[in-house]
């Protein structure tokens, strides 16, 4: 047995005990839509000051010094439906530079103008093509369903996402995502953010080996472009020590 076998072996073993973690995207979804035959440009950037020194795979770019980002392509289709596409995704990397990661397709359905209900839903499913140094599968998917309620100033929106890498159902890894926020005014929200990742249904990750981060976050809307800031904890030994991100979007039509 040659070292490239055996080390894909061990890698094989350990997966359960690990998260892949490689997010080009730290954002909960809100139900909102581009209004229909309107183009929207959302810019994600997230880094990590202290991250993982540990490939999640053979191969993969470890999370420390690591800046990822994408471009998020927007249109409203109709009410209740909204095309998107993330193009270029692209990673900076502190040992190899910079990287491309591949490309994602998105389908969000939801209830017409979620902001103005006091209970709204819909869904999203998102179709990736993964570079190997990105995702050990290079093609996996999402399902995220959005469940939420305004309550005067208060924002509780609830992302219980299901990532698959179409091995089954048992194997759908559950990562969900939460938001609390309280809306100052029309401009200003601050808010905290959840995202965790507890490993496949058919047997979650012990808790050390799960990754939970929580964010504190600042979001101000303008005419002109929505910000949305926010820094990360990781709560657990298997999270990211520390991450930044912010988001930027603006219509463009």
């Amino acid at each position: 047995m040659n070292n490239r076998v055996a080390l894909l072996i061990l890698a094989a073993l350990l997966a359960p005990a690990l998260s892949y973690g490689q997010t080009d995207e730290i954002q909960v979804y809100d139900g909102a839509l581009a209004d229909q035959g309107k183009f929207n440009l959302t810019l994600h950037n997230n880094f990590t000051p202290r991250g993982s020194n540990v490939p999640a795979f053979p191969g993969a770019l470890v999370t420390d010094k690591l800046l990822n980002g994408v471009p998020e392509w927007a249109y409203g289709v109709t009410k209740w439906f909204e095309l998107g596409l993330y193009m270029p995704l692209y990673s900076v990397a502190k040992d190899q530079g910079a990287v491309l990661n591949g490309f994602k397709i998105r389908t969000l359905f939801a209830v017409p103008r979620a902001d103005e209900r006091q209970f709204f839903y819909g869904v999203n499913f998102e179709f990736s093509y993964n570079a190997k140094h990105w995702d050990p599968k290079r093609f996996t998917s999402e399902i995220r369903p959005i469940i939420g309620w305004h309550f005067h100033s208060v924002d509780v929106i609830l992302n219980p996402i299901l990532d698959t890498s179409y091995n089954g159902v048992s194997n759908l890894d559950f990562a969900p995502a939460t938001r609390v926020a309280h809306n100052i005014n029309q401009k200003w929200a601050v808010g905290l953010e959840e995202y965790g990742d507890y490993g496949p249904l058919h047997q979650f990750h012990s808790t050390r080996d799960q990754s939970h981060q929580l964010y504190l976050v600042v979001d101000r809307r303008s005419k002109i472009m929505d910000v949305e800031a926010g820094v990360g904890f990781g709560l657990t030994a298997g999270s990211d020590k520390l991450t930044l991100k912010l988001i930027l979007s603006r219509d463009l039509n």
